[in-house]
Parts: structure tokens; C-alpha cells; sequence
């Protein structure tokens, strides 16, 4: 039998994830319905049946065969589905030399009918009707590079460029075609190892599919052809459409978030501060293709400014064996501002496999490279202005998907599948404080000034807002968060206006001091600032972030605030721990500083004794006058 050839040799690769194996050994112990020979009937499901892992496994059956799945280095398996099709059951001979299929009649048709169409191609004229069951085994076998007999002999993973790899993808489409419906496994959780295993199969020939749902694909090419007669097997995944992940940095502690570095689906900032920015994606395996294009599509709040000169993009992997990192030169790669598409800025590398095999070149003696190397960008942004018109809830989305190659034929220049749209978020807060005496009297012209310090050596300054004051964080200016910089033009100090107010906009967790630096005309000066406490409670779940969700208590959960307030009266110092009142909705803490009214100093006696005081007073300075005249004439 001829060879099945490729209709285009150029296409080397094409875009699924497919895995083949046998798995072959002792009768299944599933049970079955028993005909009168003792052979038992195999019954067919008219749909296939959904699983999902439990502790990384799939239990599928209770057969005695078992599929593992690891996930390629950098790349989990979490969220991945796979489509499962028996193409076979499989009988072993006695002794285990010989091993005997027959069709699993829901994909019979599909398999009838790509091999009727090779079959035709390379010069034997069959109609799909008319192939048997023997004509299909013997053309799979045909194509298989790398042939194994008996029920343990070791196999060798089929070559990107097989024609059996090709055949595969054929009957897949094929399958997918004809609407027959498959086993569909979730991947809600792995093993240690990362990887999820298949178990409870019945003995048979299996198409292993991984199913993407990147627009513009059905699946992607895991390079794992499979062709074992063992009742276990292994598939290590290697998809062809790469993932994405984005990350925020957060700059307070928390423990629930994982990363050392605190990078994680949320942050909370100043208005005016720095916000960094991480997408971490992978190079999948792009053997067959001559180039490879690689774009970062963000869209981000309008409360966010993109700043293009942070970009940075490193490519790590390993050469010979030791790590490597590889940073992008500027001219490897593009930016563009608001494109049309509604994107915030684009981020395209033209050929992503032109500087893979450059920089990672090991390249086997089947001319195929190595791949799976993390690509990461770095960039930050700013929390501008536009922050102070949306404190706490819903927060400032940030939105990324990854554009790429996804058809070797078009040379990197066609056509294109995109990743589902990663999303974090990060959120601002507000304080309202209310100056008024100690008989609820508000007062006006009071000034503040704000520290992140107890010494009140670093001052976070504040410039006028629509409706109070908007924070400057000293990112904005050269410094760093609350340190350095250089004093903006626009900084101001805070006075409260006619109803006692002076809103603060766009601060973040942690903690302030507000300090009076002019206290109302006829009123003592508060002599120590008040401290000030803003906290934040987010989920415990800070990596699992769901666009929208900023807008409910499944994000930011609680807003809490507390105050010191230190006073000097009636010859007592007095300190008080306020807890202040807050809305989470609009992420805002309410304060009221207190001025006491000052008393006038007490007088006794008669308006005779004042007067006769006065007296003595006039006569005094007469005395003294008359002293100094005579000391003079001495």
C-alpha cells in the first residue's frame, strides 16, 4: 500500500492537538449485556459524556487501561478540555503477540471516509462504502514511522511532519464534520506533577484532541502522537496556540497573595502612582511554520495611562541545557497607541520564531527545535485623574488577549486565532472629612496638610479637584510612591470650605496622618496629626479575578477605617481610637475633626475692684517712671 502524501508538503503544521494510542490487554471488566456465545455486546453512548478531574484524574469507566497527560514545562493543564474519540476496541491475543480492532461504529463513517479519499489520492479509486475495516487498520499502520509489536514494546512520539500525523488531523476535522460526538474531559485541577490521567478506559485506539477556545480554532497540535499497545500511555502536551496570563502588582502585603513578587489579579493605588503590569505566555510548539506572529491586544480603563516606554519583553528558556533569558530589542518589536480594533495599544512582535531560533537554537536530526520557552512583557501605567470620579467599586479593569499564527500556510501573514481575554483590576479610595467645633458648628478655613509618615517628613501632596482635593503620588514626579520627586506647581494645601469639607480622592490602603497646619480664626491648632488607618478587605481567591466582578462584594468585600486622635484640653492630653463609618461602594471613610470652643479666662470680684486694679496699674507705672527719671539724674 502506498504512502499516504500531503496535499501541500508545505503545510507542515496544522492547527489541533491530537493524540493516538492503543491500549490493549485483557478484556475490559466494564459490564456489559452477554450474548449466548459468552462474548459480551459493547454499547455505544448516542452523545458523549462530559468529566471533569477530581485530584487531577477523570474517571471514565471502570476498565483496566489509563491515558496520562502532562502538561508542557511552563504551560498547566488547568482549564484545558479534551475531547476523547475510541476510534477501535481492541482484542489481545492470548499470549499478547497479536492484537485484533474493530470499529467503533460511532466514528466508523469518519474514518471510511478519509481513507477512501488517500486511498483515491495515491492511485486506488474506492468509494467510502466500499473501505473495510481491514483496508483502514492496514493504511494507519502504513503511515506509522515508527511501527511497535506486541503489547509492551516501547514507541517513539510521531514526527510534526508524518503523513500519520496528518492523517490524524484529517479524521479529526472529519469527525468534528460530522457532528460525532466525543468523551469531553475538563481539566478543573492536575496531579503534583502536572498532569491529569485518563483512567478507567476500555482497551482500544483513541484520538486525544485538545479543544481550545481561542477564536478562530477548533484546537491546537500537541506533537504527541501516540501509537502504543501497552495498557497505559503517556502524552505530553505541547499545544500550537500559546496562552496568556496578566498580572497586577500589588504594593501592599497580603496573605493571600501567592507570588512573592505580589503579582496577582488585584491592586489598590494612588491616584498619580505607578501601576505595574506582567503578561506571562508561552511559545508553543510552531515547528512547521516559517513565521510566527505574536500581538498583545489591552484595553484598559480610561482612569489608566499607558506609559509606551516601560514595554519590556523577555524570552526565557534553556540552551544546552543552562538557563537563558533574552530581552527584545526596541526595534523587535511594535507599539501602537489606540488602533482602530477599540484596543487601548497593540504590542506585535512580526516573527516571534525567527528570534525563538536564534536565540534557543536546539534543533534535533528530525530538523524540529525545541519549544515552550515563557515569554514575558513588563509595562506600567498610571492612575490618573479620571480614578477620582470612580473610588471603591466596580474598580479599573485591564483587559489583554494574545493574536497569533494559527495556519503554517499563510507564513505568518493570514490567519490568526486570539486567546480568550485575561482581565485584573485595581481599585482607589476617598476620605470626607467635616471640620467642625464641639457644638456641631461647621468651620470653614481650616488647613491640612497630608503625611504618609508619623514625623510628617513626607508629605503626599494634593492638588484641587472638582469637588476637593486629588492626591499626587510622588511616582508622578520623580520620586518614588511617598519619597523624592520634585514639589508639583499645582500642590496645595488643604482648606475646608464654607460646609466644613475638604474631600481627599484617590488614596490607597494603608496609613496617613492628617495634620491642621492653621486652625479657624478664634480656635487652638490640633497640636498632633491624626492617623489614619484605610484598609481594604479583598477575596481570598486574588488569582482567579472575573471580569465584572470589581462591581460586586465577590472582589473588594469590605472597606474598613479607624482614626487616632490626639487632644490637649483643660490641662489633659486625651488619645481616642475612632472606628470611622465607610461605604465599600464608593470605597469612602467619613471624618469629623473636632476644634473645641475656647473659654474665656475667668474674673472675680466687683467692677470697683477692676477699677481700682486699673488704678494700680496707672499708679505703678508711675512709680517706675519716676524710678528710672532718678537713676538718670544719678
Amino acid at each position: 500500500m502506498k504512502k499516504m502524501t500531503r496535499f501541500n508538503n508545505k503545510k507542515k503544521a496544522a492547527i489541533m492537538l491530537t493524540g493516538t494510542l492503543a491500549l490493549t490487554g485483557a478484556i475490559s471488566a466494564i459490564p456489559m449485556p452477554m450474548f449466548q456465545n459468552g462474548m459480551a455486546a459493547v454499547v455505544y453512548a448516542a452523545d458523549g459524556t462530559e468529566y471533569s478531574t477530581v485530584k487531577g484524574i477523570a474517571t471514565m469507566g471502570t476498565g483496566q487501561a489509563h491515558i496520562d497527560i502532562a502538561g508542557n514545562e511552563g504551560q498547566t493543564l488547568v482549564g484545558k478540555k479534551f475531547n476523547v474519540y475510541k476510534l477501535f476496541d481492541a482484542e489481545n491475543s492470548k499470549g499478547g503477540e497479536s492484537i485484533n480492532y474493530t470499529f467503533n461504529p460511532t466514528y466508523e463513517q469518519a474514518l471510511k471516509n478519509v481513507v477512501a479519499k488517500a486511498l483515491t489520492k495515491a492511485g486506488t479509486t474506492v468509494s467510502a462504502a466500499d473501505v473495510t475495516e481491514y483496508q483502514v487498520i492496514d493504511y494507519i499502520q502504513s503511515l506509522n514511522n515508527y511501527p511497535v509489536e506486541g503489547a509492551t514494546a516501547d514507541q517513539t512520539l510521531e514526527s510534526r511532519y508524518s503523513d500519520f500525523r496528518y492523517f490524524i488531523e484529517a479524521l479529526r476535522d472529519e469527525m468534528v464534520k460530522l457532528n460525532e460526538a466525543p468523551d469531553v474531559v475538563n481539566v478543573k485541577n492536575v496531579r503534583s506533577d502536572n498532569s491529569i490521567r485518563l483512567d478507567g478506559l476500555q482497551y482500544g485506539y483513541y484520538v486525544i484532541d485538545e479543544v481550545s477556545n481561542v477564536d478562530g480554532t477548533h484546537s491546537a497540535s500537541s506533537l504527541c502522537m501516540v501509537n502504543t499497545a501497552n495498557p497505559a500511555a503517556q502524552v505530553v502536551i505541547k499545544s500550537d496556540y500559546p496562552s496568556i496570563t496578566k498580572k497586577i502588582q500589588e504594593d501592599d502585603a497580603d496573605a493571600n497573595i501567592k507570588d512573592a513578587d505580589r503579582w496577582n489579579d488585584i491592586g489598590d493605588y494612588e491616584i498619580g502612582q505607578t501601576v505595574p503590569y506582567k503578561y506571562t505566555s508561552n511559545v508553543p510548539d510552531i515547528n512547521g511554520y516559517d513565521t510566527y506572529y505574536y500581538a498583545w491586544h489591552d484595553v484598559m480603563d480610561d482612569a489608566l495611562t499607558f506609559n509606551a516606554k516601560s514595554v519590556k519583553i523577555e524570552i526565557s528558556g534553556t540552551v544546552d541545557g543552562k538557563a537563558k533569558t533574552y530581552t527584545l530589542n526596541n526595534d523587535e518589536f511594535t507599539v501602537t497607541e489606540k488602533p482602530d480594533n477599540g484596543d487601548t495599544f497593540m504590542i506585535a512582535v512580526a516573527d516571534l520564531k525567527a528570534i525563538v531560533d536564534r536565540e534557543f537554537d536546539e534543533v534535533d536530526n528530525r530538523k524540529e527545535n525545541t519549544y515552550g520557552q515563557a515569554v514575558t512583557l513588563t509595562y506600567n501605567a498610571t492612575l490618573n485623574d479620571k480614578a477620582a470620579e470612580k473610588t471603591g467599586r466596580p474598580g479599573f479593569e485591564n483587559d489583554v488577549r494574545l493574536e497569533f499564527s494559527n495556519d503554517a500556510d499563510s507564513a505568518g501573514e493570514g490567519k490568526t486565532g486570539y486567546t480568550p481575554w485575561d482581565t485584573v483590576v485595581c481599585f482607589t479610595y476617598r476620605l470626607n472629612p467635616i471640620k467642625t467645633n464641639d457644638h456641631d458648628k461647621v468651620l470653614d478655613g481650616a488647613k491640612f496638610r497630608l503625611y504618609s509618615d508619623a514625623d510628617c517628613k513626607n508629605e503626599v501632596y494634593v492638588k484641587e479637584g472638582q469637588d476637593g482635593y486629588i492626591v499626587i503620588n510622588r511616582d508622578s514626579i520623580g520620586g518614588t510612591d511617598h519619597t523624592g520627586g520634585t514639589k508639583p506647581d499645582t500642590a496645595v494645601e488643604m482648606v475646608s470650605n464654607a460646609n466644613g469639607t475638604f474631600n481627599i480622592y484617590g488614596l490607597d490602603s494603608g496609613t496617613y496622618y492628617l495634620k491642621e497646619t492653621d486652625a479657624p480664626d478664634g480656635y487652638r491648632l490640633l497640636t498632633d496629626p491624626i492617623k489614619l488607618e484605610l484598609k481594604a478587605t479583598f477575596t481570598t481567591e486574588r488569582d482567579s479575578y472575573v471580569k465584572g466582578d470589581g462591581a460586586t462584594d465577590k472582589t473588594l468585600t469590605a472597606f474598613d477605617a479607624k482614626a487616632n486622635i490626639k487632644t490637649f484640653y483643660n490641662g489633659i492630653s486625651k488619645s481616642e481610637d475612632k472606628t470611622l463609618e465607610t461605604s465599600v461602594e464608593d470605597g469612602s471613610a467619613n471624618i469629623t475633626i473636632v476644634n473645641q470652643v475656647g473659654k474665656k479666662l475667668p474674673i472675680t470680684g466687683t467692677s470697683t475692684v477692676v477699677i481700682m486694679l486699673g488704678a494700680g496699674v496707672v499708679l505703678m507705672s508711675v512709680a517706675i517712671a519716676k524710678g528710672r527719671k532718678k537713676d538718670e539724674e544719678i
